[in-house]
C-alpha cells in the first residue's frame, strides 16, 4: 500500500491512474446528482404540505417549512459538492490530455531521430547536386535524340518524278484495256497531239452534213 503512494506503481498503473480517478469522480457525481433531484422533490412536497395546512394546522405547516429549510441547506451543500467534482474531473481530463500529448510528441521526436540517423546536411546537398546533374544529362540526351534525323531527307524532285511515272503507267494500263484515251488524260497530253485527236473526231460530223445536203437536194428535184 505504502509503495503505491511513494512511486511503487508500475508504468501501466501510472498510465491508468487518471482514468480510474475520473471514473471514481463520475460515480460520485452521479450519486450527488441523484441526491440533488431527491432534495428538490422533498422541498416541493414540504412546500405543498405547508400551503395546505397554513390555515387549518399551523403546527403542521411550521414543521413542513422547517423540513423544507433543512432540505434547502442540504441542497446547497450538494450543489457545492457537484460543482467541485465537475471542476476536478475537468482538471484531470485536461492534465491527462496534456500528458498524452507530451508523450506523443516525445515519441514523434524519437521516431524522427531514428529516421534521420546519421544523415547530415552535407549528404543532402551532395545528393541534390547529383540529382540536378542527372536531370540535366537526361535533358541533353533527349534533345540530342530528337534533333538528329535518323534518315536522309527526301528529294522532292525525285518524288515528283516517281509520281509522274506512276500516272503514266496507270494511263497506259487504261489504254490497253479500253483502246481509248480517257478524257481526264487528254488534258495532260501535248497541245499538238490533243488538237490532232480533236480534228479526227470532227470528221464524222462533216460526213453527216454532206449527206444531209444531198438528201435535201434530192427532195427538191422530186418536187419539181
Amino acid at each position: 500500500m505504502w509503495g503505491s503512494w511513494f512511486g511503487g506503481q508500475t508504468a501501466q498503473q501510472r498510465k491508468d491512474a487518471p482514468k480510474k480517478a475520473i471514473l471514481d469522480l463520475r460515480q460520485q457525481l452521479d450519486m450527488l446528482q441523484k441526491r440533488e433531484k431527491y432534495l428538490e422533490t422533498q422541498m416541493s412536497q414540504q412546500d405543498d404540505i405547508a400551503r395546505k395546512n397554513v390555515t387549518s394546522n399551523k403546527t403542521a405547516a411550521r414543521n413542513a417549512l422547517k423540513r423544507k429549510k433543512q432540505h434547502e441547506h442540504s441542497l446547497e451543500q450538494t450543489n457545492g459538492q457537484i460543482s467541485m467534482l465537475e471542476q476536478q474531473i475537468s482538471s484531470i481530463e485536461s492534465a491527462n490530455i496534456n500528458q498524452e500529448t507530451l508523450v506523443a510528441m516525445k515519441n514523434a521526436g524519437k521516431a524522427m531521430q531514428k529516421i534521420h540517423g546519421k544523415m547530415k546536411m552535407e549528404d543532402v546537398d551532395v545528393t541534390m547536386e547529383q540529382l540536378r546533374e542527372q536531370h540535366e544529362l537526361t535533358q541533353e540526351i533527349g534533345n540530342a535524340i530528337t534533333s538528329m534525323p535518323i534518315t536522309d531527307p527526301i528529294d522532292e524532285d525525285e518524288l515528283e518524278a516517281d509520281l509522274a511515272a506512276l500516272e503514266q503507267e496507270n494511263l497506259d494500263e487504261k489504254m490497253l484495256k479500253t483502246g481509248t484515251i480517257p478524257q481526264d488524260s487528254l488534258q495532260r497530253l501535248p497541245t499538238g497531239v490533243n488538237g490532232e485527236i480533236k480534228g479526227k473526231t470532227r470528221a464524222p460530223a462533216e460526213e453527216e452534213d454532206d449527206e444531209e445536203a444531198e438528201l435535201r437536194k434530192l427532195q427538191a428535184e422530186m418536187a419539181m
